[in-house]
């Protein structure tokens, strides 16, 4: 059988500090994990709390699910094959849940607690896990990583495999341990093993940091080749913007002056259409004025055709001027084609 302490990190000395020097383990909750397939809560009102029972009624198993909530990975420690076997696997009366959780919650009403969550009254850790294998943290609710839960207990004795956890067996492992191993569980019960996790995390980050320098340096050489070909491709580009550039101003010139002559040569071909229309319409007035006056020596030469016999020299006379009128008449007519013509091409 094993035995639960509920206090199992204890005071520790001032002159070693420690996260949780007097916050107590105030409750269990379980909730689908082994036997305890309903929500269940056992409170640990005192200082030293004993859990009593026959065999299998699973006081073995509230040892689990601490440990298991403190964030271990490791099935055959929990006397299981796979991780998923925390999670009720049903019975004969009940069914198989699809989650497993437990949670600790720790009174820190005094607010002696240290780090970032000593202002809450109470500390809760909490880890569920489901069918399909994902584990999640939480710190008073907040989604955390495994590490998160890990370092909040580190140097207290309290962990998945630390010396807290006092099990069947374990005084005569450690009677029996490497001396490497003892040096563990001293490390950890003086509070130095948090510091040695650090220096390791420190030393594997200064590795990773002389990796990422060395990548830099690479990389810086690399950006440095680029550079240099990037200036001259922008050497290349500066010299084409500033030929097309002008390119464009000389293009846009020669349009313009294009234009102006248009424009130059357009208000002459309308003031030549001006002229050449008024000159049109001065000729049609003579044309009309013209083909009334042969209209009236017509009418005078059929008038004067019924007295030829009496007026034979008035109609010679007649007869020449109408002559005359015709050629002028054709003249003019010749002069209007002509202008029409022109008018056409101007138009």
């Amino acid at each position: 059988m094993r035995s639960l302490c509920a206090r199992p990190w204890r005071t520790l000395p001032r002159s070693r500090p420690c996260l949780f020097p007097e916050v107590r383990l105030s409750k269990l909750k379980l909730a689908g994990f082994k036997t305890f397939v309903d929500p269940t809560t056992v409170l640990t009102p005192g200082s030293l709390v004993g859990v009593v029972g026959p065999n299998g009624c699973g006081k073995s198993n509230i040892i689990d699910a601490v440990r298991w909530v403190l964030g271990e990975t490791r099935a055959s420690a929990l006397r299981g094959e796979s991780m998923q076997d925390v999670i009720f696997n049903g019975s004969t009366t009940r069914k198989a849940v699809s989650r497993a959780s437990v949670e600790l919650v720790f009174d820190n009403a005094e607010g002696k607690a240290a780090g970032q969550w000593s202002r809450y009254a109470e500390i809760s850790v909490k880890r569920v896990l489901d069918r399909s294998g994902e584990s999640t943290y939480y710190i008073n609710g907040v989604h955390v990583r495994r590490k998160d839960v890990i370092d909040l207990f580190l140097g207290t004795g309290l962990g998945p495999r630390a010396y807290a956890i006092i099990e069947q067996g374990m005084i005569s492992r450690i009677i029996e341990a490497r001396p490497e191993d003892i040096r563990g569980f001293l490390e950890e019960a003086a509070g130095v093993t948090k510091y040695r996790e650090r220096r390791k995390e420190t030393e594997g980050r200064l590795r990773d940091a002389r990796d990422n320098l060395a990548r830099l340096d690479d990389i810086r050489m690399e950006l440095g080749e680029r550079i240099a070909h990037l200036e001259a491709q922008a050497e290349v580009a500066a010299r084409y913007n500033a030929l097309n550039g002008a390119h464009v101003q000389k293009q846009q010139l020669l349009w313009l002056l294009k234009r102006n002559e248009a424009r130059t040569e357009l208000e002459r071909s309308r003031a030549e259409l001006g002229e050449a229309s008024a000159r049109i319409d001065a000729d049609n007035a003579r044309l009309q004025e013209l083909e009334g006056r042969v209209e009236a020596a017509r009418d005078a030469q059929f008038a004067a055709s019924e007295a030829v016999h009496v007026a034979q020299g008035d109609l010679f006379a007649v007869s020449a001027e109408v002559a005359r009128l015709e050629t002028e008449l054709q003249h003019v007519g010749e002069a209007r084609k002509r202008l029409e013509a022109r008018l056409a091409q101007l138009e």
